[in-house]
């Protein structure tokens, strides 16, 4: 959401960071100047090297896609799963 304090540094930051991790994102901008809104969207391009996709009212859609990795990062998890044991597994020995 962009406020009344416009584009600050700290608003591409977050616009970066949710870019980074989402690709497709939608920003609101509050504010009544449809021409300021449009420049909005091409310095957010601009600063950020991300594609305008849709201008509708106050929200602006922005994409850009995220760079491939070199290898895939393993799932967060605690390791493998244990095999299923039946209730009285000791009795079966």
């Amino acid at each position: 959401m962009i406020g009344e304090a416009g584009l600050t540094p700290a608003v591409l930051k977050e616009i970066d960071i949710a870019l980074k991790s989402h690709e497709l994102i939608k920003i609101r901008v509050l504010g009544d100047d449809r021409t300021a809104r449009g420049a909005l969207i091409g310095k957010i391009g601009a600063a950020l090297d991300a594609s305008p996709v849709q201008h509708i009212g106050k929200i602006l859609v922005m994409f850009r896609a995220r760079p491939e990795s070199a290898e895939p990062k393993p799932a967060p998890g605690r390791g493998r799963k244990p095999k299923f044991r039946p209730k009285r597994h000791f009795q079966n020995k």
